[in-house]
């Protein structure tokens, strides 16, 4: 089974803005923020849906970050890990 590190709590995204160098927050998976029932759908399913037509079959992650100071936010592609 493959697993991204941030989302099990294994390794926090240290990402800085592109835009005023402020330390950005995880704010969790790209997919989670479509609806309230996201989390809990299949996750290699809601992976065609992400922006990234190759994070399913690549086993990335994508994490959408945001800027406490200007509010910018970008996506963030973490690269999952096989565990057995």
């Amino acid at each position: 089974m493959f697993v991204c590190l941030a989302c099990n709590g294994m390794v926090a995204i240290e990402e800085d803005c592109v835009k005023c160098g402020t330390k950005m927050e995880d704010v969790g998976r790209v997919i989670n923020q479509f609806d309230d029932y996201a989390p809990y759908m299949e996750d290699e399913e809601m992976k065609l849906l992400d922006g990234d037509i190759y994070s399913k079959q690549n086993h990335h992650c994508l994490h959408l970050v945001h800027c406490p100071t200007c509010n910018h936010s970008m996506h963030v592609s973490l690269k999952e890990i096989y565990m057995n």
